[in-house]
């Protein structure tokens, strides 16, 4: 690790928000300080890298502030990841209530889509351009705490950090051309000229989930276990799903999918039992035209039934879906807690014997 201290992380951002000369007002809209106007993206005429990079500086100014209200406000816990990283490693996180692995009541995890959103978010365009309670994973984290539920809050797209590299650290590895390696650390690798280091256990969507499904979530005490997936994280827990069928089918009593990338017919098609699962215990909410909840077409043989959203829109979806995924997810847990195996009588040579 000693070769990675030459590497400074890229973080040249403002304090807060308000340096930007915007701030969220009473109602979580996004305004101008002086002007009290929305954001304007093209701030400068003509001139879009600049404004790329100042829509980029208030993109991390959004994840802090969001970060900054999972703690404050929602009251959630920052857990680091991997568990046993040094202090000198670069860490993903996410978030969980406390209590989360001892409580006994049910326990929803938040999977949002993929791109530069974090713990929190849902969309960072609906953020900027409608509201953090439309945009946030906010009104979710307190619908699930307000119901007595736990809430495990992902952050997928927390896999890398980029650096500033010195040049005269930077090894070419012949085996793997255009990969680098730099003090003998092997998570290094270019990308549009920057220089990235890999996050260790949190390297992609998928990685990150299955760590925390491992260390975390089937170490919980929760009677049950409901995923809401968005996007591409509706791909991603099929991913889960495949890879540790028995524990997630064994655990979870409920998904619900928002507009989901997922393929069921492609990722399980081979599976009956995974299908059979797919159809009993999930619920997809599509974009399309018709009113919330209305039934749409789908390959009810091969993925699970699909119900409209509400909105063609597909980043502000969740926030349509809201009450309506609550109530699924709360009807699947009750009928998991009412559901009682059935008693096996131990065999005996009497019960077997044949009457003459």
């Amino acid at each position: 690790m000693e070769g990675l201290m030459r590497f400074l992380p890229c973080l040249e951002i403002p304090h807060c928000v308000e340096d930007l000369k915007y701030s969220f007002n009473q109602h979580g809209e996004l305004r101008h300080l002086v002007t009290k106007e929305p954001f304007v993206y093209n701030y400068y005429k003509n001139e879009h890298d600049r404004n790329h990079k100042r829509y980029k500086i208030l993109g991390d100014m959004i994840t802090l502030h969001v970060y900054e209200l999972l703690e404050k406000e929602c009251f959630l816990e920052r857990i680091p990841l991997p568990i046993d990283a040094s202090d000198e490693e670069p860490k993903a996180c996410f978030f969980m209530s406390k209590e989360a692995l001892t409580k006994h009541t049910n326990l929803i995890v938040l999977l949002q889509d993929r791109g530069v959103i974090r713990s929190g978010q849902w969309s960072q365009k609906v953020i900027v351009h409608h509201s953090i309670e439309r945009g946030t994973q906010i009104p979710y984290i307190n619908t699930a705490l307000r119901d007595n539920n736990s809430i495990i809050v992902l952050n997928p797209n927390d896999n890398f950090v980029e650096m500033k590299e010195e040049p005269q650290a930077l090894v070419k590895r012949e085996d793997e051309p255009g990969s680098l390696e730099v003090g003998g650390a092997s998570d290094l690798f270019t990308t549009d000229k920057k220089l990235v280091l890999l996050k260790k256990c949190s390297s992609s969507p998928e990685e990150h989930t299955i760590y925390v499904w491992d260390h975390f979530i089937t170490r919980s005490a929760a009677r049950s276990v409901s995923f809401i997936a968005h996007g591409y994280g509706g791909l991603v827990f099929m991913d889960l799903l495949c890879k540790r069928s028995h524990d997630v089918m064994s655990k979870v009593s409920a998904v619900a999918f928002i507009d989901s990338r997922h393929h069921a017919q492609h990722q399980v098609r081979t599976d009956p039992e995974i299908q059979a699962w797919i159809r009993s215990h999930c619920r997809s909410w599509v974009t399309c035209t018709k009113p919330l909840d209305r039934p749409t077409g789908s390959l009810r043989k091969l993925d699970c039934a699909k119900v409209s959203v509400g909105t063609e829109n597909h980043d502000l979806a969740p926030s349509f879906a809201l009450h309506s995924i609550f109530r699924f997810l709360s009807r699947s847990a009750k009928n998991r807690r009412n559901s009682v195996p059935p008693v096996r009588t131990m065999a005996t040579r009497s019960s077997t014997r044949k009457s003459v």
